[in-house]
């Protein structure tokens, strides 16, 4: 696949408020042009939540539901339902593909108990999590994904806990497909995308979504973020299917040792909100830590084999 393949139509349109350089913007016009016009867009609260615009006016060009916090899973859930009533019924002839778009607040925290009962009900939708590390449409408070040492404003001095791996609990549930993506590789990107559009069931995929203003660096250098968090291994790409692990793009050629790793300190250095604990007399262990981080996914994600019955 190359990028001639990818369709010129534009779902996303231009004229909405993201800030510059909002990686949930570029990520959705991708992931919409990977599904399609036939898709039901369940929007939960977020940033996307005010980009997309206000009503009577939308910059998105699908059918969209705005839905609570705690609802994408449950949300998701009855749109699937009533759309399998519509098909047996006979009012549609092809089943729209449902797609939940959610922070990793909606996500990480208040949602995933819905979340986690559709993937155990084995519900037929795409949950996507961009995961910007924070709760950035409310301040930029800390969440579950916030990693060691990030500065929020409810973790001034650097957050002090690690972050939970969402990806990872929901390869638990043996759902049909997990994925993580990065803006940085758009075409593996579109392709898991598409991938994820022809299976059934619970799929999940997770995007890393570098923010700028709660980040602390400049918008134009939103790609080069992205790119830097998967060569330090911050951000493994890597593709869960048919109870195997598969890693991805740049990844798999640094596990394969086809290229070096960068170390986890070039990561940190281009962003603000990981100065103050890099100028602390704790900076080397936290930088050590996450280094030990990388190394516990990669290996974790490597042995597992989970018994399908």
């Amino acid at each position: 696949m190359d990028f001639k393949s990818i369709p010129e139509d534009e779902l996303f349109l231009p004229g909405n408020v993201a800030c510059q350089g909002c990686p949930s913007s570029l990520g959705l016009r991708i992931a919409l042009k990977a599904l399609g016009r036939n898709t039901v867009l369940l929007v939960v609260a977020s940033c996307t939540s005010v980009l997309q615009g206000s009503y009577p006016f939308s910059a998105i060009d699908v059918p969209l539901i705005n839905v609570a916090f705690a609802t994408g899973g449950a949300s998701a859930s009855g749109v699937a339902a009533g759309i399998k009533v519509l098909k047996n019924r006979g009012e549609i002839s092809k089943e729209p593909t449902v797609l939940v778009w959610a922070g990793d607040g909606g996500t990480y925290d208040i949602g995933i108990q819905s979340l986690s009962g559709a993937a155990e009900r084995e519900e037929n939708f795409i949950y996507l999590c961009y995961n910007n590390e924070m709760y950035s449409n409310t301040g930029t408070q800390r969440s579950g994904a916030t990693p060691l040492g990030a500065w929020t404003t409810t973790t001034p001095a650097g957050k002090a806990q690690q972050r939970k791996d969402i990806a990872q609990i929901m390869i638990a549930h043996r759902i049909p497909y997990v994925a993580t993506v990065s803006l940085a590789y758009p075409l593996d990107f579109y392709t898991k995308i598409l991938k994820a559009k022809n299976k059934e069931g619970t799929r999940y995929i997770e995007l890393l979504a570098p923010c700028p203003p709660g980040w602390k660096f400049p918008s134009s250098k939103l790609i080069q973020v992205s790119r830097m968090a998967v060569q330090s291994g911050m951000w493994l790409l890597y593709e869960h299917e048919d109870g195997e692990t598969r890693f991805n793009a740049v990844t798999k050629r640094i596990i394969d040792g086809k290229v070096r790793k960068r170390p986890v300190k070039d990561y940190l250095e281009m962003q603000g909100r990981f100065s103050k604990v890099l100028s602390s007399e704790e900076g080397k262990e936290a930088e050590q830590r996450l280094e030990d981080e990388v190394s516990e996914s990669i290996r974790r994600l490597k042995g597992w084999v989970p018994e399908y019955t």
